[in-house]
């Protein structure tokens, strides 16, 4: 095969076979096509676009291009979960032992961040000694004996995937859907687990900036879920403000860790009873989400979920008594108070301001080698559709870096992250719509 005439393909319209595709696909990854022709193509497939048929076979090669997880040792309907990404989203150290407690076996491979805040393996590694690297016969073990594992994902899943987004990342051709839904698939699907629940984020905060769009990525997940005999359901959701009042690794940890006490923001607290409860009852452990979603509530209830948090804790090595002791945790050495200027209603409170406010404290990372500050990140003191008075503390800025600090208050003040005004905004619903394999 010849990439030149690959590349014309698509850039005239054709549609590539799966031999043109993994023979691609293979050549990227493996250094044997430059980057220059790879991005290429990318750029004509943005343009152009890939059919299902394209964007089927494109995820079976890039998922097939590293190792494929098998999960078959773990009693039970392993159910995994991902989200698309959002400010604030440490929605899987929750939903996790939830599911868990409920008698879902969880053994997911989560990765780290890139932009706004660390990932969920940044998040977990903010607990004291917590390990997040484990070998695979104890990241088995361990979910036999406790029924929940969070590992970092292995550099060996999905490897194409890893080249293609670096391309994509620098040369403009994120935005397409056939792109997205392939590389976010992939790796769900070489992750091994029997169901697979996405949250597909919308808004200012998000990738996909409406509801018709997140649908759309939703509904194609979907439906290659579907191909690859995986039961998949989308969750629309809400990103038009940041999830919960925490940005920032350790406090977003202690964040979920107030959820599973049951004391959580109203709408982290909302959003996890409905993931979780759909986790539970595609894990086969109720008949219905609404059911799940009971059996959730009452595992927070009872404390089971907290308790089953405490053992993931345990188990990798981390110390336990965070729970009750969050002066453990990473402190900030440095806080800053934005101020409203004003009294009125939080009109909105954007969460891209608040996401890159956070990762000029530290809490993020501009490029992957970048080192973390997990004291780092901001606390809102108010949301959308709070009452405030002039002299209010709107949220504080907090970090190791008191320059840093200072930067993400101006970055917020200057940007106007906080919009007040004299009338009360309507309420949004935070759950836009759930699609599954059956569409």
């Amino acid at each position: 095969m010849n990439m030149n005439d690959i590349i014309i393909k698509k850039r005239d319209g054709g549609k590539l076979t799966k031999e043109e595709i993994k023979w691609t696909v293979s050549g990227i990854t493996n250094g044997l096509i430059p980057d220059y022709q790879a991005s290429a193509l990318l750029m004509a497939i943005l343009f152009r676009h890939m059919d299902e048929e394209e964007t089927f076979e494109l995820t079976e090669v890039m998922r097939d291009s590293g190792d494929v997880v098998d999960l078959s040792a773990i009693k039970g309907i392993n159910v995994d979960k991902h989200s698309t990404g959002g400010v604030g989203d440490k929605v899987t150290l929750i939903v996790g032992p939830i599911a868990a407690a409920c008698g879902v076996p969880i053994a997911k491979m989560s990765g780290r961040g890139l932009g706004f805040t660390g990932g969920t393996i940044d998040k977990l590694e903010s607990i004291p000694g917590f390990r997040t690297t484990l070998e695979p016969e104890d990241f088995f073990a361990q979910v036999k004996r406790i029924g929940i594992s969070l590992i970092g994902q292995s550099g060996h899943i999905a490897a194409a995937d890893k080249k293609l987004y670096a391309l994509r990342d620098v040369t403009g051709t994120v935005d397409d859907l056939s792109l997205i839904a392939s590389s976010i698939m992939s790796k769900k699907l070489a992750a091994g687990s029997d169901a697979i629940l996405l949250d597909v984020k919308c808004g200012r905060g998000a990738f996909m900036k409406t509801p018709e769009a997140a649908m759309k990525l939703g509904k194609l997940m979907c439906r290659i879920g579907k191909r690859a005999g995986k039961n998949t359901v989308a969750v629309i959701t809400g990103m038009d403000q940041p999830l919960g009042n925490a940005v920032g690794n350790s406090l977003e940890v202690i964040e979920a860790i107030e959820v599973l006490k049951g004391k959580g923001p109203e709408d982290i607290t909302e959003l996890t009873f409905t993931l979780s409860g759909m986790m539970v009852q595609m894990g086969g452990k109720a008949e219905s989400a609404e059911e799940g979603r009971r059996m959730a509530e009452e595992a927070v209830r009872s404390g089971a979920a907290l308790e089953k948090f405490r053992q993931l804790i345990e188990a990798q090595g981390g110390d336990p008594r965070v729970i009750e002791d969050y002066s453990l945790m990473p402190q900030a050495k440095y806080k800053a108070e934005y101020i409203a200027e004003k009294s009125g209603y939080v009109r909105s409170v954007d969460p891209l301001t608040i996401g890159i406010c956070s990762q000029h404290t530290g809490a993020g990372r501009q490029k992957k080698e970048d080192p973390i500050d997990p004291s780092a990140g901001v606390y809102l003191m108010k949301k959308t559709g709070d009452t405030v008075s002039k002299g209010d503390v709107l949220a504080v800025f907090m970090g190791d870096s008191e320059e840093k600090v200072g930067s993400a208050l101006r970055e917020a003040e200057f940007k106007k992250a906080f919009v007040i005004g004299d009338e009360e905004p309507e309420k949004e619903p935070l759950i836009k719509g759930i699609v599954g394999t059956d569409l």
